[in-house]
């Protein structure tokens, strides 16, 4: 007679966890895209604090402040989400499978 296993009636359950890189992607994406707006919104506030110096190193053709500026520091920084979803959820997804059981 054969024994049946938990993880034999459940097969997911016995698999690694996985990131969804679109998820992920998404998420950053809008994430980096926020704060940036955020962190724009407070350098107008606090026009003391300088932040922007930050932005203009970080982000390639952002002067400090017009509307086309802004959107291209928008799209960059959803970008710079995007780019660390497609490198960080594959190398996860490779060491839970090799290493998550």
């Amino acid at each position: 007679m054969t024994k049946i296993y938990q993880a034999d009636l459940h097969p997911a359950a016995t698999r690694p966890p996985r990131i969804p890189v679109l998820a992920l992607g998404m998420s950053l994406g809008l994430f980096l895209a926020i704060s940036f707006a955020l962190c724009v919104a407070f350098g107008l506030i606090f026009p003391q604090a300088v932040m922007f110096r930050a932005w203009i190193e970080l982000l390639p053709g952002f002067t400090w402040l017009s509307w086309p500026s802004f959107l291209l520091g928008l799209v960059e920084s959803f970008a710079y989400g995007w780019y660390i979803a497609l490198i960080f959820a594959p190398l996860f997804n490779i060491f839970a499978a090799r290493w998550g059981r």
